[in-house]
């Protein structure tokens, strides 16, 4: 009897034995260098077990076999995983959590100038302290909300930069950054006065101002909205007055015809829904197929809006004062990108 016992006794530290070689229990976490705020992936490595269970050593804890943990407060903790509840499938190792350094960031990588950018502080603060923003820069014009900045720039630079200071329960961080501001090409409109000829660059939904420019004259002293040629046919002026007996100057686009005639109109180019745009007298009018535009001059300034989609030629925006020069009498889309 005493010796099937000690059998018995043999059988079971073997079997034990084997189960402890049979299931090496492991874990790994990433980041390897984690911060207050920032997810970690413990991933589990262990090569069997059913059952999982995990302490972080803040008092957290976790069932599932790979879990993600978010430490509130720097520190080094003592991290443990057991499977299958065995205590000798058990290991413990320790992760250092580093303090979250307050920031700004942009999804943007890429910076040109005249374009809407917003950059957002990135603070960590678990514990709802007052948060104080200071932010910084110049050459730009700016919108400021707290924690989020939304500014464009009016100048190319190799260096731009944005500072913040942040203070979070009386912690004080300051943040710098530099950008590359770029002066990407981009379209312009041509216009003539009576005393000069004027570019103005156009920037998305943004405009610089009017500037004095010679190298406008030749495409502004071209034959401007009294000819066109249209998939391959060659539309006159003298031509078009058999459907529009008042027609003043034409540009053809997308099968539409947008036409001066007691005011601006736009029609299917066979001459159906004729749908006035403005009703003041245009004195001249260009498109930018580019940006799919139509800029016009009135009395009042220089307009734009989109050109028209619908087949009944309805518009549903209304047109935008791109300047309030009074006195341009030709218009034109520069061809070449600037």
């Amino acid at each position: 009897m005493t010796h099937m016992k000690k059998i018995w006794i043999l059988l079971t530290l073997c079997c034990t034995l084997i189960a402890c070689k049979k299931n090496h229990v492991d874990f790994s976490y990433s980041p390897t260098e984690p911060r207050t705020g920032q997810s970690i992936l413990f991933s589990n490595l262990s090569t069997s077990g059913e059952e999982w269970s995990w302490s972080f050593g803040d008092g957290s804890v976790a069932t599932i076999k790979s879990p993600t943990h978010i430490y509130k407060r720097p520190g080094t903790y003592l991290v443990t995983l057991k499977v299958d509840n065995k205590n000798y499938w058990t290991t413990s190792r320790e992760v250092t959590v580093y303090d979250s350094i307050p920031t700004f960031v942009c999804v943007d990588s890429a910076f040109v100038i005249y374009q809407d950018y917003t950059f957002t502080a990135n603070v960590y603060n678990p514990y709802n302290y007052d948060i104080e923003y200071e932010w910084t820069l110049s050459d730009s014009i700016v919108t400021i909300e707290d924690g989020a900045l939304t500014c464009y720039f009016t100048q190319p630079n190799d260096s731009a930069e944005i500072g913040l200071r942040i203070i979070i329960n009386g912690d004080t961080t300051n943040v710098i950054k530099r950008f590359y501001i770029e002066n990407r090409l981009t379209n312009s409109i041509l216009m003539r006065t009576e005393t000069e000829d004027y570019r103005q660059r156009i920037f998305g939904d943004k405009a610089e101002g009017m500037k004095a420019d010679a190298s406008a004259s030749p495409l502004l002293d071209a034959e401007q909205d009294t000819a066109q040629t249209y998939n391959g046919y060659d539309f006159r002026l003298s031509e078009l007055k058999v459907v529009f007996p008042t027609i003043e100057g034409f540009h053809i686009a997308n099968r539409k015809i947008y036409y001066r005639s007691e005011g601006l109109w736009v029609a299917n180019i066979d001459g159906t829904y004729p749908v006035q745009i403005d009703a003041a007298s245009c004195a001249a009018m260009t498109l930018d197929i580019v940006d799919s535009r139509i800029y016009w001059a009135n009395e009042n300034g220089v307009w734009y809006m989109p050109l028209v989609g619908s087949d009944n030629n309805k518009f549903i925006t209304t047109p935008t004062l791109l300047n309030n020069n009074h006195q341009v009498t030709k218009i034109a889309a520069d061809a070449v990108l600037r």
